[in-house]
Protein backbone atom coordinates (compact mmCIF):
# COMPACT_ATOMS: atom_id res chain seq x y z
CA UNK A 1 0.00 0.00 0.00
CA UNK A 2 2.98 2.31 1.01
CA UNK A 3 4.19 1.19 -2.40
CA UNK A 4 1.24 2.96 -4.35
CA UNK A 5 1.38 6.20 -2.64
CA UNK A 6 5.16 6.47 -3.62
CA UNK A 7 5.57 9.90 -5.17
CA UNK A 8 6.54 10.71 -8.85
CA UNK A 9 9.98 10.62 -9.40
CA UNK A 10 11.86 14.38 -9.65
CA UNK A 11 13.76 15.56 -12.58
CA UNK A 12 17.22 17.46 -12.28
CA UNK A 13 16.82 21.00 -13.80
CA UNK A 14 18.87 20.31 -16.40
CA UNK A 15 16.46 17.74 -17.09
CA UNK A 16 13.81 20.17 -17.41
CA UNK A 17 15.78 22.70 -19.39
CA UNK A 18 16.20 20.07 -22.09
CA UNK A 19 12.56 19.08 -22.05
CA UNK A 20 11.53 22.52 -22.55
CA UNK A 21 14.17 23.21 -25.84
CA UNK A 22 12.94 19.86 -27.22
CA UNK A 23 8.74 21.08 -26.69
CA UNK A 24 10.43 24.51 -28.38
CA UNK A 25 12.00 22.52 -30.78
CA UNK A 26 9.35 20.47 -32.00
CA UNK A 27 6.82 23.17 -32.16
CA UNK A 28 9.01 25.34 -33.97
CA UNK A 29 9.79 22.83 -36.44
CA UNK A 30 5.96 21.57 -36.58
CA UNK A 31 5.18 25.38 -36.65
CA UNK A 32 7.66 26.29 -39.56
CA UNK A 33 6.27 22.68 -41.69
CA UNK A 34 2.92 23.98 -41.05
CA UNK A 35 2.68 27.35 -42.69
CA UNK A 36 5.20 26.00 -45.67
CA UNK A 37 1.96 23.60 -46.04
CA UNK A 38 -0.32 26.64 -45.70
CA UNK A 39 2.09 28.75 -48.53
CA UNK A 40 1.80 25.31 -50.81
CA UNK A 41 -1.33 25.17 -50.34
CA UNK A 42 -2.43 28.40 -51.58
CA UNK A 43 0.13 28.23 -54.15
CA UNK A 44 -1.66 24.84 -55.15
CA UNK A 45 -5.11 26.36 -54.87
CA UNK A 46 -3.82 29.64 -56.83
CA UNK A 47 -2.37 27.50 -59.40
CA UNK A 48 -5.33 25.07 -60.25
CA UNK A 49 -7.85 27.77 -59.79
CA UNK A 50 -5.88 29.37 -62.82
CA UNK A 51 -5.55 25.93 -64.34
CA UNK A 52 -8.84 25.07 -64.16
CA UNK A 53 -10.00 28.94 -65.04
CA UNK A 54 -8.09 28.38 -67.83
CA UNK A 55 -9.08 24.77 -68.79
CA UNK A 56 -12.76 26.09 -68.86
CA UNK A 57 -12.03 28.88 -70.45
CA UNK A 58 -10.24 26.86 -73.71
CA UNK A 59 -12.84 24.17 -73.34
CA UNK A 60 -15.37 27.03 -73.85
CA UNK A 61 -14.02 28.45 -77.16
CA UNK A 62 -13.88 25.18 -78.46
CA UNK A 63 -17.56 24.46 -77.37
CA UNK A 64 -17.64 28.11 -79.19
CA UNK A 65 -15.51 26.93 -82.62
CA UNK A 66 -17.57 23.40 -82.70
CA UNK A 67 -20.90 25.44 -82.31
CA UNK A 68 -19.54 27.40 -85.74
CA UNK A 69 -19.05 24.55 -87.33
CA UNK A 70 -22.06 22.83 -86.75
CA UNK A 71 -23.85 26.47 -87.84
CA UNK A 72 -21.72 26.27 -90.86
CA UNK A 73 -22.58 22.97 -92.18
CA UNK A 74 -26.16 23.15 -90.89
CA UNK A 75 -26.51 25.82 -93.25
CA UNK A 76 -24.95 23.90 -95.78
CA UNK A 77 -27.46 21.75 -95.19
CA UNK A 78 -30.21 24.19 -95.34
CA UNK A 79 -28.67 25.60 -98.63
CA UNK A 80 -28.69 22.50 -100.36
CA UNK A 81 -31.98 21.49 -99.14
CA UNK A 82 -33.73 24.18 -99.97
CA UNK A 83 -31.85 23.47 -103.86
CA UNK A 84 -32.60 20.05 -104.10
CA UNK A 85 -36.15 20.65 -103.18
CA UNK A 86 -37.14 23.29 -105.33
CA UNK A 87 -35.70 21.34 -108.19
CA UNK A 88 -37.51 18.11 -107.39
CA UNK A 89 -40.44 20.62 -107.48
CA UNK A 90 -39.48 22.14 -111.10
CA UNK A 91 -38.81 18.24 -111.56
CA UNK A 92 -41.63 17.32 -110.58
CA UNK A 93 -43.34 19.76 -113.18
CA UNK A 94 -41.55 18.77 -116.20
CA UNK A 95 -42.86 15.46 -115.00
CA UNK A 96 -46.77 16.79 -115.55
CA UNK A 97 -45.34 17.84 -118.98
CA UNK A 98 -44.33 13.98 -119.99
CA UNK A 99 -46.83 12.52 -118.95
CA UNK A 100 -49.52 15.75 -120.12
CA UNK A 101 -47.13 14.80 -123.83
CA UNK A 102 -47.67 11.09 -123.59
CA UNK A 103 -51.58 11.39 -123.01
CA UNK A 104 -51.91 14.08 -126.18
CA UNK A 105 -49.52 11.75 -128.54
CA UNK A 106 -52.88 9.03 -127.76
CA UNK A 107 -55.41 11.17 -130.00
CA UNK A 108 -53.50 11.43 -133.15
CA UNK A 109 -52.52 7.94 -132.70
CA UNK A 110 -55.68 6.52 -132.78
CA UNK A 111 -56.93 8.88 -135.61
CA UNK A 112 -54.00 7.80 -138.00
CA UNK A 113 -54.60 4.21 -136.92
CA UNK A 114 -58.49 4.81 -137.76
CA UNK A 115 -57.89 6.51 -141.03
CA UNK A 116 -55.46 3.75 -141.99
CA UNK A 117 -58.45 1.38 -141.31
CA UNK A 118 -61.04 3.46 -142.90
CA UNK A 119 -58.70 3.59 -146.13
CA UNK A 120 -58.58 -0.21 -145.80
CA UNK A 121 -62.68 -0.16 -147.35
CA UNK A 122 -61.62 1.52 -150.30
CA UNK A 123 -62.05 -0.57 -153.45
CA UNK A 124 -61.06 -1.75 -156.65
CA UNK A 125 -58.04 0.18 -158.35
CA UNK A 126 -58.86 2.79 -155.78
CA UNK A 127 -57.25 0.35 -152.90
CA UNK A 128 -53.54 1.22 -154.01
CA UNK A 129 -50.35 2.34 -151.23
CA UNK A 130 -50.07 5.75 -152.51
CA UNK A 131 -48.22 8.78 -150.62
CA UNK A 132 -51.19 8.95 -148.09
CA UNK A 133 -51.13 6.07 -147.01
CA UNK A 134 -47.25 5.54 -146.78
CA UNK A 135 -47.41 8.61 -144.63
CA UNK A 136 -50.08 7.28 -142.61
CA UNK A 137 -47.92 4.34 -141.78
CA UNK A 138 -45.18 6.97 -141.19
CA UNK A 139 -47.06 8.88 -139.04
CA UNK A 140 -48.10 5.71 -136.97
CA UNK A 141 -44.66 5.20 -136.54
CA UNK A 142 -43.02 8.05 -135.34
CA UNK A 143 -46.22 8.69 -132.77
CA UNK A 144 -45.44 4.88 -131.29
CA UNK A 145 -41.76 6.33 -131.35
CA UNK A 146 -42.07 9.21 -129.46
CA UNK A 147 -44.04 7.49 -127.09
CA UNK A 148 -41.77 5.14 -126.52
CA UNK A 149 -39.15 7.78 -125.86
CA UNK A 150 -41.88 9.79 -123.64
CA UNK A 151 -42.69 6.81 -121.62
CA UNK A 152 -38.16 5.69 -121.25
CA UNK A 153 -37.62 9.73 -120.36
CA UNK A 154 -40.60 9.23 -117.86
CA UNK A 155 -39.07 6.70 -116.00
CA UNK A 156 -35.80 8.43 -116.04
CA UNK A 157 -37.99 10.93 -114.24
CA UNK A 158 -39.33 9.42 -111.44
CA UNK A 159 -36.27 7.36 -110.73
CA UNK A 160 -34.37 10.79 -110.85
CA UNK A 161 -37.09 12.20 -108.42
CA UNK A 162 -36.55 9.41 -106.04
CA UNK A 163 -32.90 10.14 -106.05
CA UNK A 164 -33.91 13.78 -105.38
CA UNK A 165 -35.96 12.55 -102.28
CA UNK A 166 -33.44 10.20 -101.06
CA UNK A 167 -30.70 12.56 -101.38
CA UNK A 168 -33.08 15.55 -99.91
CA UNK A 169 -34.24 12.26 -96.69
CA UNK A 170 -30.38 12.48 -95.90
CA UNK A 171 -30.08 15.48 -95.64
CA UNK A 172 -33.35 16.50 -93.35
CA UNK A 173 -31.82 13.51 -91.46
CA UNK A 174 -27.97 15.00 -91.04
CA UNK A 175 -30.01 18.25 -90.12
CA UNK A 176 -31.83 16.75 -87.89
CA UNK A 177 -28.45 15.44 -86.18
CA UNK A 178 -26.86 19.27 -86.53
CA UNK A 179 -30.04 20.69 -84.62
CA UNK A 180 -30.07 18.34 -81.89
CA UNK A 181 -25.60 18.52 -81.77
CA UNK A 182 -26.45 22.48 -82.09
CA UNK A 183 -28.99 21.89 -78.98
CA UNK A 184 -26.93 20.46 -76.70
CA UNK A 185 -23.66 21.90 -77.41
CA UNK A 186 -25.71 25.52 -76.92
CA UNK A 187 -26.55 24.29 -73.72
CA UNK A 188 -23.05 23.27 -72.93
CA UNK A 189 -22.29 26.80 -73.78
CA UNK A 190 -24.45 28.58 -71.29
CA UNK A 191 -23.55 26.09 -68.66
CA UNK A 192 -21.07 28.05 -65.64
CA UNK A 193 -20.11 26.95 -62.18
CA UNK A 194 -23.29 28.77 -60.46
CA UNK A 195 -25.56 26.65 -62.75
CA UNK A 196 -27.85 25.07 -60.54
CA UNK A 197 -28.65 22.05 -62.39
CA UNK A 198 -24.70 20.85 -62.97
CA UNK A 199 -24.08 17.85 -61.17
CA UNK A 200 -21.00 14.96 -61.38
CA UNK A 201 -22.09 11.97 -63.93
CA UNK A 202 -21.20 8.22 -63.74
CA UNK A 203 -18.93 6.96 -66.33
CA UNK A 204 -18.21 10.58 -68.22
CA UNK A 205 -14.83 9.69 -68.93
CA UNK A 206 -15.37 6.62 -71.31
CA UNK A 207 -14.98 7.42 -75.23
CA UNK A 208 -18.68 5.94 -76.58
CA UNK A 209 -18.02 3.24 -79.05
CA UNK A 210 -20.16 4.60 -81.74
CA UNK A 211 -18.07 8.05 -82.01
CA UNK A 212 -16.48 9.10 -85.03
CA UNK A 213 -13.45 11.18 -85.58
CA UNK A 214 -13.97 15.01 -86.71
CA UNK A 215 -12.90 13.61 -89.71
CA UNK A 216 -15.28 11.27 -90.20
CA UNK A 217 -18.11 13.80 -88.95
CA UNK A 218 -17.01 16.42 -91.64
CA UNK A 219 -16.69 13.52 -94.10
CA UNK A 220 -20.13 12.42 -93.25
CA UNK A 221 -21.92 15.81 -94.23
CA UNK A 222 -19.90 16.48 -97.24
CA UNK A 223 -20.97 13.44 -98.34
CA UNK A 224 -24.40 14.17 -98.35
CA UNK A 225 -23.82 18.04 -99.60
CA UNK A 226 -21.96 16.21 -102.74
CA UNK A 227 -24.62 13.43 -103.44
CA UNK A 228 -27.07 16.49 -102.89
CA UNK A 229 -25.36 18.18 -105.43
CA UNK A 230 -24.57 15.80 -107.91
CA UNK A 231 -29.11 14.84 -107.88
CA UNK A 232 -29.33 18.46 -108.16
CA UNK A 233 -27.09 18.73 -111.49
CA UNK A 234 -28.21 15.43 -112.77
CA UNK A 235 -32.08 16.44 -112.64
CA UNK A 236 -30.91 20.08 -114.15
CA UNK A 237 -29.10 18.07 -117.17
CA UNK A 238 -32.40 15.83 -117.30
CA UNK A 239 -34.50 19.42 -117.22
CA UNK A 240 -32.43 19.96 -120.28
CA UNK A 241 -32.64 17.11 -121.76
CA UNK A 242 -36.35 17.00 -121.26
CA UNK A 243 -36.92 20.40 -122.50
CA UNK A 244 -35.09 18.99 -126.12
CA UNK A 245 -37.20 15.73 -126.25
CA UNK A 246 -40.82 17.91 -125.75
CA UNK A 247 -39.46 20.51 -128.17
CA UNK A 248 -38.14 18.08 -130.64
CA UNK A 249 -40.90 15.62 -130.56
CA UNK A 250 -43.61 18.38 -131.24
CA UNK A 251 -41.74 19.73 -133.49
CA UNK A 252 -41.72 15.90 -135.77
CA UNK A 253 -45.39 15.61 -134.58
CA UNK A 254 -46.40 18.78 -135.86
CA UNK A 255 -43.96 18.20 -139.38
CA UNK A 256 -45.59 14.82 -139.58
CA UNK A 257 -49.19 15.97 -138.91
CA UNK A 258 -48.47 18.18 -141.84
CA UNK A 259 -46.55 16.14 -144.46
CA UNK A 260 -49.96 13.74 -143.80
CA UNK A 261 -52.31 16.17 -144.59
CA UNK A 262 -50.78 17.87 -147.90
CA UNK A 263 -50.40 14.12 -148.88
CA UNK A 264 -54.56 13.90 -148.35
CA UNK A 265 -55.33 16.77 -150.17
CA UNK A 266 -52.82 16.46 -152.64
CA UNK A 267 -54.64 12.81 -153.10
CA UNK A 268 -57.84 14.29 -153.11
CA UNK A 269 -57.53 16.32 -155.53
CA UNK A 270 -56.24 13.69 -157.70
CA UNK A 271 -59.14 11.81 -157.00
CA UNK A 272 -61.32 14.46 -158.07
CA UNK A 273 -59.62 15.51 -160.93
CA UNK A 274 -59.86 11.20 -161.88
CA UNK A 275 -63.57 11.58 -160.98
CA UNK A 276 -64.12 14.65 -163.33
CA UNK A 277 -62.43 12.77 -166.23
CA UNK A 278 -64.11 10.07 -166.04
CA UNK A 279 -67.50 11.77 -165.84
CA UNK A 280 -66.52 13.54 -169.07
CA UNK A 281 -65.54 10.37 -170.32
CA UNK A 282 -69.03 9.14 -169.05
CA UNK A 283 -70.73 12.16 -170.60
CA UNK A 284 -68.98 11.22 -174.09
CA UNK A 285 -69.35 7.85 -174.12
CA UNK A 286 -73.65 8.46 -173.35
CA UNK A 287 -73.56 10.58 -176.51
CA UNK A 288 -71.54 8.27 -178.48
CA UNK A 289 -74.03 5.66 -177.16
CA UNK A 290 -77.21 7.91 -178.00
CA UNK A 291 -75.49 8.36 -181.58
CA UNK A 292 -74.73 4.70 -182.10
CA UNK A 293 -78.11 4.23 -181.11
CA UNK A 294 -79.61 6.69 -183.93
CA UNK A 295 -76.79 5.17 -186.18
CA UNK A 296 -78.52 1.41 -185.80
CA UNK A 297 -82.29 2.57 -186.19
CA UNK A 298 -80.98 4.36 -189.52
CA UNK A 299 -79.08 1.33 -190.54
CA UNK A 300 -82.45 -1.09 -190.13
CA UNK A 301 -84.91 1.76 -191.57
CA UNK A 302 -81.96 1.43 -194.51
CA UNK A 303 -82.27 -2.60 -194.37
CA UNK A 304 -85.77 -2.08 -194.57
CA UNK A 305 -86.25 0.43 -197.46
CA UNK A 306 -84.00 -1.74 -199.79
CA UNK A 307 -86.95 -4.40 -199.49
CA UNK A 308 -88.64 -2.38 -201.99
CA UNK A 309 -86.06 -1.97 -204.66
CA UNK A 310 -85.55 -5.35 -203.82
CA UNK A 311 -88.92 -6.60 -204.79
CA UNK A 312 -89.74 -4.78 -207.42
CA UNK A 313 -86.36 -5.83 -209.05
CA UNK A 314 -87.36 -9.34 -208.70
CA UNK A 315 -90.74 -9.03 -209.46
CA UNK A 316 -89.80 -7.86 -212.89
CA UNK A 317 -87.18 -10.51 -213.20
CA UNK A 318 -89.71 -13.33 -212.33
CA UNK A 319 -92.61 -11.19 -215.03
CA UNK A 320 -90.14 -11.42 -217.87
CA UNK A 321 -89.28 -15.07 -217.68
CA UNK A 322 -93.19 -15.36 -218.81
CA UNK A 323 -92.28 -13.43 -221.64
CA UNK A 324 -93.02 -16.17 -225.28
CA UNK A 325 -90.65 -17.66 -227.85
CA UNK A 326 -87.92 -15.37 -228.96
CA UNK A 327 -89.08 -11.96 -227.16
CA UNK A 328 -87.37 -14.40 -224.17
CA UNK A 329 -84.25 -12.24 -224.93
CA UNK A 330 -81.52 -11.63 -223.16
CA UNK A 331 -81.72 -8.06 -223.69
CA UNK A 332 -79.67 -5.15 -221.78
CA UNK A 333 -82.80 -4.78 -219.65
CA UNK A 334 -82.48 -8.19 -218.56
CA UNK A 335 -78.76 -8.00 -217.63
CA UNK A 336 -79.64 -4.80 -215.72
CA UNK A 337 -82.11 -6.35 -213.24
CA UNK A 338 -79.82 -8.93 -212.62
CA UNK A 339 -77.41 -6.75 -212.15
CA UNK A 340 -79.43 -4.54 -209.62
CA UNK A 341 -80.64 -7.73 -207.66
CA UNK A 342 -76.72 -8.41 -207.21
CA UNK A 343 -76.48 -4.49 -205.99
CA UNK A 344 -79.37 -4.42 -203.44
CA UNK A 345 -78.27 -7.92 -202.25
CA UNK A 346 -74.81 -6.56 -201.65
CA UNK A 347 -75.39 -3.77 -199.91
CA UNK A 348 -78.46 -5.05 -197.74
CA UNK A 349 -75.63 -7.52 -196.52
CA UNK A 350 -73.32 -4.25 -196.19
CA UNK A 351 -75.90 -2.73 -194.41
CA UNK A 352 -76.36 -6.22 -192.43
CA UNK A 353 -72.68 -5.94 -191.65
CA UNK A 354 -72.19 -3.10 -190.56
CA UNK A 355 -75.75 -2.94 -188.76
CA UNK A 356 -74.22 -5.81 -186.78
CA UNK A 357 -70.65 -4.01 -186.12
CA UNK A 358 -73.03 -0.88 -184.92
CA UNK A 359 -74.25 -3.54 -182.43
CA UNK A 360 -71.27 -4.71 -181.17
CA UNK A 361 -70.19 -1.18 -180.51
CA UNK A 362 -72.79 -0.58 -178.85
CA UNK A 363 -73.17 -3.18 -176.44
CA UNK A 364 -68.89 -1.89 -175.81
CA UNK A 365 -70.28 1.26 -175.16
CA UNK A 366 -72.91 0.37 -172.89
CA UNK A 367 -70.10 -1.98 -171.27
CA UNK A 368 -67.67 0.83 -170.86
CA UNK A 369 -70.94 3.08 -169.55
CA UNK A 370 -71.17 0.24 -166.71
CA UNK A 371 -67.36 0.17 -165.93
CA UNK A 372 -67.14 3.89 -166.10
CA UNK A 373 -69.91 4.57 -163.58
CA UNK A 374 -68.79 1.69 -161.07
CA UNK A 375 -65.37 3.73 -161.44
CA UNK A 376 -66.83 6.70 -160.77
CA UNK A 377 -68.93 5.36 -157.99
CA UNK A 378 -65.35 4.10 -156.77
CA UNK A 379 -63.69 7.25 -156.86
CA UNK A 380 -66.54 8.62 -154.77
CA UNK A 381 -66.21 5.85 -152.12
CA UNK A 382 -62.66 7.02 -151.65
CA UNK A 383 -63.30 10.55 -151.72
CA UNK A 384 -65.58 10.04 -149.22
CA UNK A 385 -63.32 7.83 -147.33
CA UNK A 386 -60.40 10.56 -147.52
CA UNK A 387 -62.14 13.61 -147.47
CA UNK A 388 -65.06 13.43 -145.35
CA UNK A 389 -63.93 10.48 -142.65
CA UNK A 390 -60.09 11.07 -142.86
CA UNK A 391 -59.56 14.86 -143.36
CA UNK A 392 -62.55 15.77 -141.23
CA UNK A 393 -61.42 13.48 -138.52
CA UNK A 394 -57.87 15.16 -138.91
CA UNK A 395 -58.99 18.71 -138.29
CA UNK A 396 -59.48 17.82 -134.56
CA UNK A 397 -55.59 17.20 -134.14
CA UNK A 398 -53.90 20.04 -132.26
CA UNK A 399 -50.38 19.54 -131.47
CA UNK A 400 -48.80 22.25 -128.79
CA UNK A 401 -45.78 22.99 -127.58
CA UNK A 402 -45.50 20.60 -124.03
Amino acid sequence: MAKLLQAPPKFLPPEWHIANKTQYASAESQRSRSERLVAESQRLVDEIEKTTQKTQSDVNKKIEQRLDEIKFWKQELDDKLEQVFNETEVLLTFKTRLEKALESCKEPLFIAQECLLNRQRRVGIDLVHDAAERELIKEVEVLQGIMALLERTLEQTNEQIRLNRSAKYNLEMDLKDKFTALTIDNYCSNLTNNTPDIRYARNVLKVEGNSVSPEDWVDFSNVNVEKADKQRNNSLMLRALIDRILSQTASDMRKQCETVNIAFKNRVKETKDAKNKLEIHLAKVMDEITSQEKNIAALKKAIIDKEGPAKVAHTRLETRTHRPNVELCRDMVQYRLISEVQEITNNIQRLKDTLAQAEVELKGLSRRQLSLEEEIQVKENTLYIDEVLCMQMRESISINNF
